[in-house]
């Protein structure tokens, strides 16, 4: 009777069904590296999305630049503008405008060369500066546009400003 008793009590315990802790644990470390590989990735994702846009805005002024020009004769550029939120950017050339569209969180600016041509030493993410007069590598002529813009890299504040002739 004690063996029959026996046998009944391990044919049971081999029938258990479950996971033990060890494969809950197993588990639960795949899943975290999972989690943590995801939330790694996420700002790098977000950043080359701003640089793109950036990229995008600035190909959109330097054309637009180059169409206020063509439609006005050759006329010099003046000023090149965009507030944030406007979604647009007025450049203004032979006392004409032509609008162009960049993302809203885009803010355009200009400014005439100065005497001695110096690049922004530093141009805030998300902007994007217009020398008019000047080129990128420095050389000042009154047709010249510079067009500085920031991009975002993986350091928490650095920057690093690029430039493109309009």
């Amino acid at each position: 009777m004690l063996n029959k008793l026996q046998k009944l009590r391990d044919q049971k315990a081999s029938d258990q069904k479950g996971f033990t802790i060890i494969e809950v644990m197993i588990v639960l470390a795949i899943a975290g590296l999972i989690i943590l590989i995801v939330l790694l990735a996420v700002p790098a994702l977000q950043r080359n999305g701003r640089n793109t846009a950036l990229k995008n805005d600035v190909g959109s002024v330097t054309g637009g630049i180059s169409t206020a020009v063509s439609n006005n004769d050759g006329a010099v550029v003046t000023s090149v503008v965009g507030a944030v939120g406007s979604g647009k950017a007025t450049v203004t050339a032979g006392g004409k405008t032509e609008d162009v569209k960049i993302q809203a969180g885009t803010t355009v600016a200009s400014t005439a060369a100065a005497a001695t041509p110096l690049a922004p030493a530093s141009v805030a993410s998300g902007t994007i500066s217009v020398i008019i007069g000047q080129t990128c590598s420095l050389n000042s002529s009154a047709r010249a546009v510079a067009v500085y813009y920031s991009i975002e890299t993986s350091g928490a504040s650095s920057a690093n400003v690029k430039c493109s002739d309009a």
